[in-house]
């Protein structure tokens, strides 16, 4: 009877210890974005993805390597800085983050890695986050806007798709030393915070006011972030921004792109769906989006805002290419149109096919012009690179005049247009173009020591600026090795791409969105044992 015993119970505990094993191994890789995380928290991973055709996994491969170009030279050169100078091969200390070791190239990579399959490169990088990044020992001014959508964004993301909780404390870890920003008279934010000393201020060049993309561009992170943590404090402060800016008066249902946070008064009436203003639209509508819509108000707001704006802001040219120009008191001021406002055709395809209302049909005839002319800036240029801004005037369409405008810095939103695009279209036409700008950058960004963005993309051998953006890594390449990606790797209908790339679940749709339960309530005191 012993012996039998005996057996049993070494059996049981051979049992029970090979068990812990594995648990350890299934924790070990959920906490370092190994493939068993992958597989058991149903996301896809990029070695299964099916397609018959060879040409595009081929492409979707050749991606990948330039993400590695990349990462590994800033991971020579530049380890735990904020950026790599890729032909000086060396940290780019003027950055907008500045000089302190924050590590955004890691940060706002991390989930592109993760997406390719580089498990390697992306536990190294988790790693350095969990030792390194310690916000709050910087002292020195950083954006309330850039913190938000790449560190609390993409800290965020890795969360959603890994599980690992290092994560989301290090993203409460950076929105707190934010959090000061918000003391103001209105709630609208400064713009710029000091972690170390929480001293918070305006850009010199701003006034007194605030920016609104940037103010506005917020309220995924914040109400993402009070969801998986269960502490309202982020969503209180978004909610209060947008209380603000849906009570104040609107001139012709648009939003000029500059406000006092001290009065709430609008600073000087200057509208744009470009830079001071893009990205507040766009939140708009992925707020509604992200919410599984239950956000409506988000949407109304957003409605009512673009049919105003396609309404006195959309142009045509005389060859028949449409922009969006500038607004200053109501009345065209410059017939430009900036890089970043070509994320548009993107955001109007996501409106048109999100809600069947009256502005749908228009909204996708829109989204398929602007990215048309979007592209038209890059295949009129000698490099095959867009310009960060480009004009309509006389003879002139769709081609920078100024030589600030003729720069390339590595920027995504085109490219994030032809994702969007062939996802909801399946148009060729844009996996096309993707694969021009592929080229155009292999071509003449590519250089030993990384990716560069151009001085003058009008220029046959251009001159490299010496800097590789993080959102290169972030957005530039996501947005590429998506757009040649099946649909269901990080399908539409799951995710939305905060302002920096980086994917969120949608709530109510998607199980990786992890909300954090809600608390008990207290049960009432019993009278008969509160009575004297």
């Amino acid at each position: 009877m012993r012996i039998i015993f005996r057996i049993v119970f070494i059996a049981f505990f051979t049992a029970t210890i090979i068990l812990l094993v594995r648990l350890s191994e299934i924790e070990t890789s959920f906490k370092h974005g190994g493939k068993l995380s992958r597989a058991s928290r149903h996301v896809p991973d990029p070695d299964t993805i099916n397609t018959a055709d060879n040409t595009v996994v081929d492409q979707r491969r050749f991606i990948i390597q330039m993400m590695m170009h990349a990462w590994n030279n800033y991971k020579l050169y530049a380890w735990g800085k904020n950026e790599l100078k890729p032909m000086s091969k060396r940290a780019h200390l003027s950055s907008v983050f500045g000089a302190g070791e924050l590590g955004a190239t890691i940060v706002d990579g991390l989930d592109t890695l993760y997406l390719m399959g580089l498990h390697d490169e992306f536990r190294e990088g988790r790693d350095w986050v969990a030792e390194h990044l310690h916000i709050n020992e910087i002292d020195s001014d950083l954006s309330v806007f850039e913190t938000t959508i790449r560190f609390v964004g993409g800290l965020l993301s890795c969360y959603a798709l890994t599980g690992d909780t290092m994560f989301k404390d290090k993203a409460v870890e950076v929105a707190d030393a934010l959090l000061p920003a918000f003391d103001t008279p209105t709630g609208l934010p400064f713009a710029l915070i000091n972690p170390s000393t929480k001293a918070s201020r305006q850009y010199h060049w701003a006034g007194p006011n605030s920016i609104l993309s940037e103010l506005g561009t917020l309220h995924l992170e914040f109400t993402y972030l009070s969801d998986v943590t269960g502490r309202d404090i982020y969503r209180q402060k978004v909610n209060r921004i947008r209380e603000v800016l849906n009570n104040i008066d609107k001139p012709g249902d648009l939003y000029p792109n500059f406000i006092n946070p001290r009065t709430g008064q609008w600073g000087q009436r200057h509208m744009s769906l470009g830079a001071l203003g893009d990205s507040f639209y766009e939140y708009l509508l992925k707020a509604w989006l992200v919410s599984g819509g239950a956000d409506e108000q988000a949407r109304i707001m957003f409605d009512t805002a673009m049919q105003a704006a396609l309404d006195k802001m959309l142009r045509v040219s005389p060859s028949g290419l449409a922009y969006l120009a500038e607004l200053k008191y109501g009345r065209i001021i410059e017939e430009k149109m900036d890089h970043l406002s070509c994320f548009a055709g993107g955001m109007f395809a996501l409106a048109s096919t999100t809600l069947d209302n009256s502005l749908s049909e228009r909204y996708m005839d829109v989204a398929h012009k602007l990215t048309n002319t979007c592209h038209e800036s890059y295949a009129r240029s000698d490099t095959k690179l867009g310009p960060e801004a480009f004009r309509f005037s006389g003879a002139v369409e769709a081609r920078a005049q100024k030589s600030n405008e003729k720069v390339y810095l590595l920027r995504p939103e085109t490219f994030e247009s032809y994702f969007i695009m062939w996802r909801l279209t399946k148009q060729q036409r844009y996996r096309d173009w993707g694969w021009e700008g592929v080229q155009a950058l292999e071509k003449h960004c590519r250089v030993e020591g990384g990716y560069t963005g151009l001085v003058n993309v009008y220029h046959q051998n251009p001159q490299g600026d010496d800097v590789q953006q993080s959102f290169f890594l972030a957005e530039t390449l996501k947005y590429l090795y998506l757009l040649f990606s099946d649909d269901s790797f990080l399908p539409l209908d799951e995710w939305v791409f905060n302002t920096e790339a980086h994917p969120f679940p949608i709530k109510g749709k998607n199980p990786l969105y992890r909300e954090a339960p809600k608390p008990v309530p207290l049960e009432p005191a019993n009278d008969e044992n509160n009575r004297i």
